[in-house]
């Protein structure tokens, strides 16, 4: 299966921290693999901003070490000059005057003008109000913000007050990467794409629903800012929430930026407060081969959770009494994130208790081997009475879609030109950012208050045997994680 290429508008497109991290590993490599695509036009234009002093052919060097790195599909492939081309570079003071009007001569008049903040937060609103002072906003300009949006409600207010002095809702992209994958898009496709699970999907039915994002790695090199987070923060405010709101939303109207948006927004209000009870909080260990967190962070007294699991309620009328449990942890037996809808038991069971109980699970795996597998009962072969097991029905989409679902957009390509498009369906809305903050503040100022320690778990297990608890104590238990 080949994929259609849309192609965009010219534009200009302008990185703020052109020449750091992510601009590196990500914003350029994503652009590159758009321009082979087909997909930009001749005619765009990428503008580095930075305070380094360099030179348009230094910066297009730069570029092109980056696209060298990140960039390639295959070892030894060389760089089209073509995209290097569109390559230019300004040297700018964010905070102060420096670099402005020369970054103004090089933009061209009627085109969409995105800039990409791709700085610390404290420097958006620098950033948006010398825009604005220096005339570089134009009706088709749009700004493409990082998280963390903002590290609680109070702040996350504040940084949406600062961007909404200078520019509109409709020009504010709050980026989250995660929205962009392929599969996390594919949620909103198989639920209301396919008549045979709307029907289903609700507490009538549905048991409950487990949503695991668990990854192998540690904190690397992000220990400073990740001990002032912690999972809950990093992870489970921003992409597990984001997850749940597509599992749980009602069908919008339309496929229309705010039409998904606002059913976004009405899970989260809907979301109950969490009891302390329901929550466990996990910090892997050094086992003596690998180093544990307090060791990759430099804070032997950390109390910052590596790993987070609870349960959540949607208080409304279609998921009233059915909980959805939710984890991530980091130093986890392998990388993961699957949804798993787990199914009630038949009412009645008319094979006898010999056949056991059985209860059918959809499992819809985002990340690696991206797929769905839906568990069925069937009989046991062979003679001996009516013998009951559960098979999977599954369909891997590289199997099923063909050996070009591998190479799948990677999130940011799709979103930087959803940006250039104007389409903000996979962009988190400021209402929508408060709405997590304000559900996860009292949880965190919880066991802040409690003085709460996070629970030792070895590398390479499935997280502290507390979350094992939590599950038992309602009947029910974590679906493996398998790579």
């Amino acid at each position: 299966m080949v994929s259609r290429v849309i192609p965009v508008e010219p534009f200009d497109l302008v990185i703020f921290g052109g020449t750091g991290d992510l601009a590196r590993r990500k914003i350029l490599p994503a652009l590159y693999r758009r321009f082979r695509a087909g997909q930009m036009p001749a005619g765009a234009r990428v503008i580095g901003a930075a305070r380094a002093d360099r030179s348009v052919e230094d910066y297009r060097a730069f570029v092109r070490g980056a696209l060298m790195e990140y960039g390639l599909s295959a070892a030894g492939e060389q760089i089209e000059g073509a995209f290097l081309d569109l390559v230019q570079y300004v040297q700018i003071d964010v905070t102060g005057a420096q670099g402005w009007d020369q970054l103004a001569d090089k933009l061209l008049p009627g085109r969409v003008r995105a800039y990409y903040f791709s700085v610390r937060p404290r420097l958006f609103g620098a950033l948006a109000e010398r825009i604005q002072a220096h005339g570089l906003a134009s009706e088709h300009t749009r700004i493409v913000v990082e998280k963390p949006f903002g590290n609680d409600l109070d702040s996350a207010r504040a940084l949406n007050a600062t961007l909404a002095a200078h520019f509109d809702e409709r020009q504010i992209y709050r980026i989250d990467h995660y929205l962009g994958k392929e599969t996390v898009q594919n949620l909103m496709a198989i639920r209301f794409g396919n008549m045979m699970f709307e029907p289903l999907w609700n507490s009538q039915y549905v048991d409950h629903i487990q949503i695991t994002v668990a990854e192998s790695v540690g904190v690397g090199g992000r220990g400073d800012y990740y001990d002032r987070a912690g999972a809950m923060r990093d992870m489970m405010q921003n992409h597990l929430m984001q997850l749940l709101c597509l599992i749980a939303m009602e069908p919008p109207a339309k496929f229309d930026p705010d039409a998904v948006r606002d059913e976004k927004l009405k899970v989260i209000r809907a979301l109950g407060p969490v009891e302390p009870y329901h929550i466990v909080r996990g910090q892997y260990q050094a086992n003596g081969e690998r180093p544990g967190y307090r060791e990759e962070v430099g804070n032997e007294r950390s109390f910052t959770e590596s790993y987070i699991a609870l349960k959540a309620n949607v208080s409304n009328w279609r998921w009233a009494g059915t909980p959805i449990y939710l984890r991530t942890g980091k130093r986890l037996v392998a990388r993961s994130s699957v949804i798993n809808v787990v199914f009630k038991d038949a009412p009645h069971s008319i094979f006898g208790e010999e056949a056991g109980r059985h209860a059918n699970l959809l499992s819809i795996r985002l990340q690696p081997n991206e797929g769905i597998t839906l568990k069925v009962t069937i009989k046991e072969p062979g003679p001996g009475g009516m013998r009951l097991v559960d098979v999977p029905l599954d369909m891997s989409f590289a199997e099923a879609l063909g050996p070009d679902s591998q190479s799948a957009t990677d999130a940011y390509e799709r979103l930087i030109m959803d940006v250039i498009r104007g389409n903000q369906t996979l962009f988190m809305r400021g209402d929508e950012v408060e709405a997590a903050w304000a559900w996860t503040d009292p949880i965190i100022s919880g066991w802040t208050a409690a003085g709460d320690v996070p629970k030792p778990y070895e590398i390479g297990s499935t997280g502290p045997g507390d979350a094992e608890l939590l599950m038992k104590r309602d009947g029910r238990q974590w679906q493996g994680i398998n790579p």
